[in-house]
């Protein structure tokens, strides 16, 4: 995307934001309890068929996604047992374009697809423009509410819990993934206790970090972003803004400061590879050794499968030093421009229940939202050979209880865009940390400010 499209593009989501937030309410906090509140798979009744010799009317539902999901097999799924509904599938790799996309079809009033995957970086963009979207409630929602965590589904929820913008798919406790041949071939522990126990606290990480890049000669750890996630979502309730009152905060958040200077002494100690998240080098790195670790939410499962076909055995997954965070997760949503509102629900209803939960685990390694999963055999006894065997269940489950749910902002992402330049421009250009800091800190309280 040029960066005049990209401006633009801002611009709009930014007016959208302003122009909308009068028309529904705010979302609810981001509730840090986990409660298993029903062990009941969500279901939906059938859609309702004519009566008599007429065929069931024709219906064709638009459903845009996002990242490595099975959702267009699930479709072909649903299509094949209803054969009057076609679902068109589009997936967009970029979350940024993603969510503009759909900012820009919701303010020219066309455009927008029947069923939009909504990640949850980007909620509070829509929480407040209701009228735009369905009340999921209306729809059957608040009958299948007991089968979802409650801290996730409120997400979703308007404070009093009248509006419901989306139903709760996945969510991302995140986790270190490792080759288990390179952590050999360094002299760490390849079992997933052992090597977490090697890097359980960040200082540790860090010196293991170290010891690995002087010994073999590559990085230890993927690329900068992902570093700094790590420790960015181990924030205790907010990030970047004020719950309270919506104020930039990032920079007084020790947390912030503290994944900063950490992901800064990856790159000037080189244990850090200069590589760029989504990359085809940053692809082929997992395949080729090019480095030991990423650490990514469950769903990361995924793309290190579709990336390295070739490792198969040799990855395993274990804990992050010092907790774990939440990366992503996100919702189906349904924008009010489309005519077959529920024909939409009652696909997503079943598509998000739990048998197909479980598969979406299974093939793309999406972490549940129904909590009666956690203790289905089917989910925790299940073995992935590509991580060599283990019940990858197990430690998602674990990561999962270590998460501390944070409040985003609806300016969360473009905030956190300048702090990623700035570890970029000390990784690529050697520029001051300190400056680059600064800087990130300016622009994200002169976004605050207009705002």
């Amino acid at each position: 995307m040029n960066k005049v499209k990209h401006l633009a593009l801002s611009l709009v989501a930014i007016m959208l934001v302003g122009s909308l937030a009068a028309c529904g309410g705010n979302n609810a906090e981001n509730n840090a309890s986990n409660k298993n509140t029903g062990n009941n798979a969500a279901s939906t009744s059938e859609p309702t068929k004519d009566e008599g010799t007429e065929p069931a009317e024709k219906i064709e539902l638009s459903f845009w996604t996002l990242g490595n999901v099975n959702y267009e097999d699930l479709a072909k799924e649903y299509t094949k047992e209803h054969p009057n509904v076609t679902i068109k599938v589009q997936n967009t790799g970029d979350q940024t374009a993603h969510h503009n996309n759909l900012t820009t079809a919701l303010s020219a009033g066309s455009g927008a697809p029947d069923i939009f995957q909504l990640e949850i970086g980007f909620m509070e963009r829509f929480i407040n423009a209701q009228d735009k979207f369905y009340n999921l409630n209306d729809l059957g929602a608040k009958d299948i509410q007991a089968n979802y965590l409650d801290w996730k589904w409120k997400q979703a929820s308007s404070v009093d819990g009248s509006f419901q913008l989306g139903l709760p798919t996945d969510i991302g406790p995140t986790v270190v993934y490792y080759r288990t041949d390179l952590a050999e071939a360094a002299g760490l522990p390849s079992d997933p206790e052992g090597f977490g126990g090697a890097i359980d606290t960040w200082d540790k990480f860090a010196a293991v970090a170290k010891a690995f890049k002087e010994k073999t000669g590559k990085p230890f750890v993927d690329l900068t972003d992902l570093t700094f996630n790590a420790l960015r979502d181990q924030s205790a309730d907010e990030i970047y803004f004020s719950k309270a009152d919506g104020s930039f905060i990032g920079d007084t958040n020790p947390q912030v400061r503290k994944a900063y200077d950490f992901t800064v002494k990856g790159i000037q100690e080189g244990w850090i590879s200069n590589l760029m998240l989504w990359s085809p080098e940053w692809g082929q790195g997992m395949n080729d050794g090019s480095f030991a670790v990423v650490m990514g939410p469950a769903w990361m499962a995924g793309n290190v499968k579709s990336n390295a076909p070739d490792t198969t055995g040799k990855w395993k997954i274990a804990q992050l030093p010092e907790g774990a965070g939440n990366w992503g997760g996100s919702f189906l949503t349904l924008p009010k421009e489309g005519k077959h509102s529920k024909e939409a629900y009652d696909f997503i209803a079943w598509m998000d229940n739990k048998d197909n939960q479980l598969e979406s685990f299974k093939t793309k390694g999406l972490m549940p939202s129904i909590p009666a999963l956690y203790e289905d055999p089917a989910f925790v006894d299940f073995k992935d050979e590509f991580f060599g065997g283990q019940q990858t269940a197990v430690e998602f489950g674990k990561a999962a209880n270590r998460v501390k749910p944070v409040y985003y902002g609806p300016l969360h992402d473009q905030t956190d865009t300048f702090f990623k330049n700035a570890l970029k421009n000390v990784l690529e250009k050697k520029a001051d940390p300190a400056k680059e800091w600064d800087e990130a800190v300016k622009q994200a309280k002169k976004l605050a400010e207009r705002s």
